[in-house]
């Protein structure tokens, strides 16, 4: 009998894009960087941190040494586990090292409205839209909103936005905030759908986007919520938006070493306060379009960019935060599903951990659902290419090969029937025959995806009944609370 020893007998196809080299260069531009150029901390109690870490602090000017940044990245947990509040876990998120989730993204002030097709403001309504239509796509891993609510009292559009869409959705939630009150009102909401704090530690049920700004600035309210969730072991994300030729350098090079040292910052303040939290970085990587004064989020650019990040980033050690099925272009359509392929395909192939942006138009301006319903095929598709081919005695059907010859079909065999059903199968794609399609109505591609969509809002009500009464009022006491603080504010 013949011993296979260390054979692959199945390799997942990711490919790279930066060599060992030019890692090693970038990791080492990063570090000089923050050692010598520094970043601008805009919070006394992080200055503070610093300080007393070992680095040299100069009015908002803070410089890490290698020694501080590579004891971060030494405390940074390998494997974190996010959970659906129903404590179903075939929505369990693993965060590690080539495991992918697709999502849509936070707050573009513009929607397409689901009936009339018209771009609006978003409204509240619209986040339970979101969140029941992501609950019901098998591709969406995580769910952010697609919006900014335009309709509740200003400064409250983070935390409605939550509460709305926790009950809406047992797929785990990205959530963000202005600051850290409404960083600690998201909180309360989550521990009251996990049942308790002790349940939400152990159970987290939602991560924590943050961003600074983008060059090298991390203002009072980034950081601060940075360090709210550190303190409470809220798994987060700590990411810039940079801008190739605006907020960075256009060299793509250089680009990368900003935006990593920019995240950097957040990852130090992490693990300081609380080492071992689980703490993401990446974040959006495209180029300023000079022609238009438009951040480009359909440049292949995007897709280049971010997987060169995805892999400084798991060079790091460290999850990453990237981009795709996002257009430029206003409304779906042959340019929206051109731009979001590639950068899907993009993202997966790479590696990445959290994709966000599934569903922006108009270079992040407004969220589309139908866009979002269209990339859930989209990563579907791109799945299939990531698991690659597996290669075994099975797989190889010799036999089966032997036993059909020369001539023969495979139509009937027990091995197709076996097989077939790994195949992919399209929701969305036409694959009839002219005669079929044309007796099915002559629909094209944006005609199915509305009427998917429009059927999942119709029949998919989400988990909303599942919700405890208990957890339900302790939300709206949230809210009114909210609400007294904000009229005691303004």
């Amino acid at each position: 009998m013949i011993t296979r020893t260390n054979y692959t007998i199945q390799q997942s196809p990711h490919f790279e894009i930066l060599s060992e080299n030019q890692k090693e260069r970038i990791y080492n531009g990063m570090m000089r960087t923050l050692q010598y150029t520094g970043a601008n901390v805009h919070h006394e109690k992080a200055r503070e941190l610093f300080k007393k870490a070992g680095c040299k602090i100069d009015g908002i000017r803070v410089y890490f040494p290698p020694e501080v940044i590579l004891n971060a990245l030494s405390t940074v947990p390998v494997i974190t586990e996010v959970f659906p509040w129903d404590g179903d876990d075939s929505k369990k998120i693993i965060i590690e090292k080539k495991r992918s989730y697709f999502g849509p993204g936070p707050t573009p002030p513009n929607f397409i409205d689901t009936e009339t097709l018209e771009r609006r403001k978003y409204l509240r309504k619209d986040a339970t839209t979101v969140a029941r239509v992501c609950d019901a796509l098998p591709n969406i891993g995580y769910v952010q909103s697609l919006g900014s609510i335009s309709d509740v009292t200003n400064g409250l559009a983070d935390v409605y936005e939550f509460a709305d869409m926790i009950r809406n959705t047992t797929t785990p939630i990205m959530s963000w905030s202005f600051t850290k009150e409404g960083c600690r009102d998201i909180h309360r909401m989550g521990i009251a759908m996990a049942g308790s704090e002790e349940e939400f530690k152990q159970r987290p049920n939602y991560i924590f986007y943050g961003e600074p700004i983008s060059p090298l600035v991390s203002d009072f309210n980034a950081i601060d919520k940075c360090m709210y969730c550190a303190e409470n072991r809220i798994p987060q994300v700590y990411s810039p938006c940079a801008i190739g030729g605006g907020t960075v350098p256009a060299s793509h090079a250089g680009q990368l070493v900003v935006a990593l040292s920019e995240s950097m910052v957040g990852v130090i303040a992490s693990q300081l306060i609380n080492p071992g939290t689980c703490i993401i970085i990446g974040g959006v990587q495209s180029i300023l379009d000079m022609r238009y004064s438009v951040y480009s989020y359909g440049a292949p650019e995007l897709s280049l960019l971010s997987a060169a990040m995805t892999e400084m980033v798991h060079y790091c050690n460290l999850p990453m935060y990237s981009t795709s099925g996002c257009t430029d272009t206003k409304k779906m359509d042959m340019q929206s599903a051109m731009e979001a392929c590639l950068s899907i395909n993009a993202a997966m192939m790479s590696g990445a951990n959290f994709v966000h942006d599934n569903g922006y138009t108009e270079s992040g301006l407004t969220g589309d659902i139908f866009q979002t319903v269209m990339d859930d095929e989209l990563i579907s598709m791109a799945r299939v290419i990531e698991r690659g081919v597996e290669v075994n005695e099975e797989t190889l059907a010799v036999d089966q090969i032997h036993n059909v010859g020369p001539g023969g079909h495979y139509l009937y065999e027990e091995h197709t029937m076996k097989h077939f059903r790994n195949h992919w199968m399209p929701t969305l794609m036409d694959r009839n025959s002219y005669e079929s399609w044309e007796e099915q109505g002559k629909k094209t591609m944006k005609d199915r995806i509305i009427e998917k969509t429009r059927e999942l809002i119709e029949t998919h009500e989400g988990p909303i009944n599942k919700v405890s009464a208990k957890a339900s009022k302790e939300i709206e006491k949230i809210l009114e609370q909210a609400e007294e603080r904000q009229q005691k504010g303004s």
